[in-house]
């Protein structure tokens, strides 16, 4: 790292809990104190994945869950465009991670030239800071605050801080910003932990290929710790670094035995299909330096449209950690037809749980596991048990949300028998169009695990990839291999094995996809396939006043009992 550019501020900062002097630049057509208002019914709308109310989004940002278990998703928001740029911090809330209520924007750009890009947000909870003395639920949010000259070149991009009295919801400036000061154009995106009796930072010196990893007694003072430099795919430029404390389980889905870290790091462009992508390094830290576990190279997903995931602060220590992403790719984001037509673009993965374990020949990965979706599925359209070979075929146009949930579990299943024609295949159709998005799995072989979006024809662009695919080596000790997707009007996730690989894939069809199919072939008797088609509720239906629109902020709306309607769930008669 070439440190001459860099100055951390070692000198000790006098924090002032009195009113700070920063007033934000708030454009007149940008709302405060209310949330944006948006419509959700349009045609590519996602319902159950998060999108903004209106016009452009990209990373998510200062992710946390707070002591009353409300989980808080801030975003990088455009608010007067359907493009990058005018960074703001949108803010929406949770109680389920799927059910969102849109807040008010919460950090406006501090100057007219500065905007808030990428960071995270932290709870103070023991007042290292100063900001907080009478409270422990102080939330403070770390970020990068980038200057634009009046010729529109970039100017430095330095670090500084922003804290919130009332748990997230308003944030004021600390007005000794910025707490790290540079004078590059590339050093952004902290993401803070906190590690035993310190904070500890991870930030993307961009275009030199390098996560400096910073430490902090207070969020103010902030020393330079060590590097992590070069590893995986560097693409263009390194960003959105992230680092999380994940357990180590015996097995997929078994029980805890260990503790590790994981640092992340997204590359953009570069990604082995074009664009953007997310990589991960499993290993050990000491509070200032990381070491690997090995050198290889591992992706989140293996379809094109997942970056900059982040992991949410403040879930409990030894538990999964969660994360989301940007369901989106640099090489398209802001070309996709949902800005034309229906006036917003992007939406977030749905939120995934992660863990470490060893994967059949595979080793060490860190599971992607759907986080339990049981408080947005409806009701079960089928399900189905048959031995051998069989099909389903599923018509949901009556469905108003257009969003289904899928599982389907192989048992019985013996390397010795299977061969590369043994198959698995789930495919969405548009009767009146034709359009088809189809996926797959070869039993013998290589074991790929495809899906194949080019005969969906609503939107054409050179790198729109079409055709992703990935080994999926199924456990042959256990001869059991198991498959779960969400498709969501224009948006198709796919988890194997329990998360072991992860696929996020748009799709913008000309007319909607109703027809759901599932087929198997070739497989040898004794193996029998369970298979659950549900339908999802839409998670904004019952926040639209008669409009249809989303006013957002909606406190006194009652989302439903998450605990009965799970129950209600595990009453259906077929077992996972």
């Amino acid at each position: 790292m070439r440190d001459c550019w860099l100055v951390s501020r070692q000198a000790a900062i006098a924090v002032s809990v009195t009113a700070q002097n920063v007033t934000p630049y708030v454009n007149p057509a940008v709302p405060t104190g209310t949330p944006v208002p948006g419509n959700y019914t349009g045609g590519l709308r996602p319902q159950v994945h998060f999108s903004p109310p209106q016009h452009f989004m990209n990373d998510p940002n200062g992710m946390f869950v707070d002591a009353n278990n409300t989980w808080h998703l801030y975003y990088q928001y455009n608010p007067t465009g359907v493009v990058a740029g005018n960074q703001h911090w949108g803010h929406a809330t949770s109680q389920d991670l799927y059910h969102w209520e849109n807040q008010p924007i919460a950090l406006f750009p501090p100057e007219k030239n500065v905007f808030v890009f990428s960071g995270s947000a932290v709870v103070d909870v023991n007042n290292t800071s100063g900001f907080f003395p009478d409270q422990d639920n102080g939330v403070v949010a770390i970020t990068t605050l980038a200057r634009y000259y009046d010729d529109g070149s970039a100017g430095p991009q330095t670090q500084g801080l922003a804290y919130s009295l009332d748990g997230g919801y308003t944030f004021e400036y600390y007005d000794g910003n910025p707490v790290i000061d540079s004078s590059s154009s590339q050093f952004r995106d902290p993401k803070v932990i906190w590690y035993e009796d310190h904070w500890v930072m991870v930030i993307a010196f961009a275009q030199e290929f390098v996560v400096g990893i910073y430490t902090s007694p207070n969020l103010i003072n902030w020393t330079h710790a060590s590097n992590f430099s070069h590893h995986g795919l560097l693409g263009a430029q390194y960003e959105c670094p992230n680092m999380v404390k994940l357990p180590i389980r015996d097995s997929v889905g078994g029980a805890v035995v260990d503790e590790a870290y994981v640092i992340a790091v997204s590359v953009q462009p570069g990604a082995p299909l074009g664009g953007s992508i997310t990589q991960y390094f499993p290993g050990t830290f000491n509070g200032t330096h990381f070491e690997t576990f090995d050198s290889a190279t591992r992706l989140t997903d293996f379809a094109k449209d997942n970056y900059a995931a982040q992991y949410f602060y403040g879930t409990p220590d030894g538990s999964n950690a969660i994360n989301m992403g940007w369901a989106s790719n640099w090489q398209y984001a802001q070309t996709v037809p949902t800005g034309n037509l229906e006036g917003w673009r992007s939406a977030m993965t749905l939120p995934r749980e992660n863990y470490l374990t060893n994967a059949t020949r595979i080793g060490w990965i860190m599971a992607n596991e759907l986080v339990d979706i049981t408080p947005v599925l409806d009701t079960p359209l089928n399900t189905t048990t048959f031995e051998g070979n069989g099909s389903i075929a599923v018509d949901y146009s009556s469905v108003s949300s257009g969003t289904l949930y899928i599982e389907a579990n192989v048992t019985g299943l013996n390397a010795s028998t299977v061969t590369s024609a043994s198959t698995l295949n789930i495919s969405f159709t548009s009767p009146s169009s034709g359009e088809t998005i189809r996926s797959g799995y070869y039993f013998g072989g290589d074991q790929p695990y495809f899906i194949d979006r080019g005969l969906v024809r609503g939107f054409d662009n050179i790198f729109f990839t079409d055709k992703f695919s990935t080994a999926d080596v199924w456990n042959a000790t256990s001869g059991s291999w198991r498959v779960q997707a969400v498709i969501d009007r224009s948006i198709l996730e796919i988890f194997l094995e329990g998360g072991v690989h992860a696929a996020t894939t748009l799709f913008f069809p000309k007319e909607p996809l109703t027809i759901m199919s599932l087929a198997t072939a070739g497989l040898p008797a004794g193996v029998e396939v369970s298979v659950a088609v549900w339908s999802v509720q839409s998670a904004w239906a019952e926040y639209e006043n008669e409009q249809g629109t989303v006013l957002g902020n909606v406190t006194d709306s009652d989302i439903g009992n998450a605990t009965a309607r799970r129950d209600m769930i595990y009453e259906a008669t077929w077992s996972v």
